[in-house]
């Protein structure tokens, strides 16, 4: 299901693509409000003991928050971190069968899946024909969802509209016309259109172009050798979808689909590259953009989108990447018809496929096996669940707090943002590689930061969206229809701060830097993130190094190009920045030596952002929990001290396991680097942690102390 594009520039998630390992690969949507976060990556993905067991509980935490027989005392917090804190647990976890990781985060998001399943138990008891209460459409499109009988008994019937327009495409002004469509409906557009705050006037929105195209998960998959078995499975997907509606000549259709999207992604951008805020704004006329990008009918595609017409000539588009969107022309200009027709056909029953009989999800399925390794299809109720939330993320987000979200918790998870800001505070006042006034600036940015914890000022009006029974396409077809609406209703108004990009019942974290603010959504409030009954030290390294790392994400290689007032500008001197860059390249080198499975290792330049905030992050938890004890000496707990749990609290949270496919996959889509690289290496960068645990010369993570990075 398309969803409203969020720039990935412009957000930076703890996680991304959490809800991935219990979805279908590829591209099932998720909600648009869940912006590209995920859990621990191996550079994910998104415990204990069993996973099956666990499937719907919290991690196991001991008395006091840290699950001490979990540990691997076999061997040396000096040689492998990760692994004496989580080993013997990791040893006997096991990946649930319809997931393609587990962890934590797999932990607390399958227990909110539970949470929010009951609720639409409740709501779908009494579906009604045509519910008018957001209620009675929560419970309607569920229940809609889980008539398998019904479904199977339309077959592709609800997708014959939507085919019969591909088929009557006779040139390219009705192929632009009907890609344009994209935004409202099922149909597929090769090129990405959204509504976000512009970045260089975040009072007000701007439309936002982005290259698109690729079915996928990244252009290497298309290039590189690696990824030939990954390619010529894609195409027996192509081939699969294809004759189920049974579209003419589906194996040569396929093998033409294959050869554009190649084309396609030799024009792409790499991701390395997105990550540039400065290089991804480009802001374009619809004249300048037509001599830019000749060979596609820009002006129909928008106006089919329903971007509203008066002024459309003088309004810009910030394009994201120039040359891709130049080179996606091309190609397009140059591709038959018939294959153009073939490539949208298929592209539509992949949309579709949630809402359509089961041989459509059992063929993505066996694509999504080959991607990621993942050996069984989730339940019905968990893509219904899935769907649903897609559908009326934040309606179920209202139900959820109301059930699930005690006000002591937000009240709790308040104070530790308060410390953790406090600690950053400190922190740049006594930066000695930043200058004068580039640190007053930093400290203004500072002061600034908003922090939004649990749920939303303000939740969303859902009576404009048309939920009928039994209509399972037409539900989720009108819920990308209201979606898009209620962005173009905010195109020329003020910029809405209330707005959230993620849902209450999200198992994540944000960084909206052009909001200046942080957000930390309801159900990642919970252990082994954030435990009331918990040590403090161990709250601290868990949920105090999350909110330590999404604050420094203002300040990483991306962050720190949006000043206090969430403008796009440049407001370090060239010195700060180069001295910066010498570090995150310094830390970045650690990350590129890290090896993820043999011959494969972590991308420290796409990862860079996120590991700049993980040693940011665990760094400002510890100084906080320092500044707690008042002066006072920490207390001694079953043999640890207080930094030791500490640091403990952290690694516990990253303690995840992941299928070697989704291995391969995330490391060249994932910003966040794996799990044992978010322990072992901030932890080997900080003095305390030398101190703690006595790690002397000689140990396999020993680093001298002139080579440890210290950013913040």
């Amino acid at each position: 299901m398309p969803i409203r594009p969020v720039r990935s520039c412009l957000r930076h998630a703890l996680l991304v693509s959490l809800l991935a390992s219990a979805a279908c690969l590829p591209a099932q949507a998720q909600p648009a409000s869940q912006s590209g976060a995920r859990a621990a990556p191996a550079p994910t993905a998104k415990t204990p003991v069993s996973a099956p067991a666990v499937a719907a509980t919290e991690s196991p935490s001991g008395r006091w928050g840290v699950d001490l027989a979990g540990r691997d005392l076999a061997v040396q917090p000096g040689n492998n971190f990760f692994r004496y804190a989580n080993g013997t647990y990791l040893d006997h976890l096991h990946i649930p069968a319809d997931m393609t990781s587990y962890g934590p985060f797999n932990a607390l998001a399958e227990l909110s899946r539970a949470r929010v399943r009951s609720i639409l138990d409740d709501l779908s008891a009494h579906p009604m024909q045509t519910p008018r209460t957001t209620e009675e459409k929560l419970g309607t499109f569920y229940a809609s969802f889980m008539d398998t009988a019904a479904i199977e008994a339309q077959g592709t019937h609800p997708l014959q509209a939507d085919l019969d327009a591909i088929r009557a495409i006779h040139d390219m002004k009705d192929f632009a016309r009907l890609a344009g469509t994209s935004s409202k409906g099922f149909q597929f557009s090769p090129f990405s259109l959204g509504i976000n705050p512009d970045a260089k006037d975040p009072t007000r929105y701007a439309l936002n172009l982005d290259q698109d195209g690729l079915g996928l998960p990244d252009r290497d998959y298309y290039l590189k050798p690696e990824f030939a078995a990954k390619k010529k499975d894609y195409q027996t997907y192509i081939e699969k979808a294809l004759t189920l509606v049974g579209w003419p000549n589906p194996a040569s259709s396929a093998a033409a689909i294959i050869t554009l999207e190649t084309r396609l992604a030799e024009t792409h951008w790499a991701r390395a590259d997105l990550r540039d805020p400065q290089k991804t704004y480009n802001p374009m006329t619809l004249a300048e953009l037509e001599s830019h990008a000749p060979g596609f009918e820009w002006a129909l595609w928008l106006q089919s989108a329903d971007i509203p017409q008066q002024n459309i000539a003088s309004r810009a588009l910030i394009v994201g990447e120039p040359s891709a969107i130049t080179g996606e022309a091309r190609v397009l200009a140059a591709t038959s018809l018939e294959t153009l027709q073939a490539w949208m056909a298929f592209h539509l029953v992949e949309s579709a496929t949630a809402s359509l009989p089961e041989a459509f999800e059992q063929a993505r399925f066996a694509f999504t096996r080959s991607l990621t390794g993942q050996p069984e299809l989730p339940p019905r109720w968990k893509r219904g669940v899935t769907a649903t939330s897609s559908a009326m993320g934040m309606a179920l987000g209202k139900v959820y707090v109301q059930r699930y979200f005690p006000p002591e918790s937000r009240a709790a998870m308040q104070k530790l943002t308060a410390d953790l800001k406090d600690a950053f505070r400190t922190r740049l006042r006594n930066n000695t590689w930043m200058s004068g006034p580039t640190r007053e600036a930093a400290l203004r940015k500072l002061e600034n930061f908003e922090i939004q914890v649990g749920y939303p000022n303000t939740w969303r009006d859902y009576r404009s969206l048309v939920v009928r029974k039994g209509d399972v396409y037409g539900n989720a077809r009108n819920a990308v229809a209201y979606e898009w609406r209620y962005w173009l209703e905010r195109l020329d108004r003020p910029v809405d701060r209330n707005e959230w990009d993620m849902t209450p019942q999200t198992v994540n974290a944000y960084n909206n830097p052009l909001f200046v603010e942080v957000v930390f959504p309801a159900a990642i409030l919970q252990p082994p993130f954030f435990n009331p009954k918990a040590d403090p030290a161990v709250n601290y390294g868990a949920i105090g190094g999350v909110i330590g790392h999404e604050m420094t994400h203002s300040f990483d290689d991306e962050g720190r190009q949006f000043d206090e007032h969430g403008r796009l500008k440049d407001w370090w001197t060239k010195e700060d920045a180069e001295r910066f860059q010498k570090l995150a390249d310094r830390l970045g080198a650690q990350y590129d030596a890290f090896e993820v499975l043999p011959g494969l290792h972590v991308n420290g330049k796409l990862t860079m952002g996120e590991n700049i905030a993980d040693l940011g992050g665990l760094t400002l938890a510890l100084d906080a929990y320092h500044a707690s004890l008042g002066g006072k000496e920490a207390p001694v707990i079953d043999g640890l001290s207080g930094d030791q749990r500490v640091f403990l609290g952290w690694a516990q949270v990253w303690r995840e396991k992941l299928r070697d496919d989704t291995v391969r996959r995330l490391v060249v889509t994932d910003p966040h680097s794996p799990p044992q690289a978010r322990v072992n290496i901030p932890m080997h960068n900080i003095d305390f942690w030398y101190e703690a645990w006595k790690v002397q010369p000689g140990a396999a993570l020993y680093l001298p102390p002139d080579q440890r990075v210290k950013i913040w």
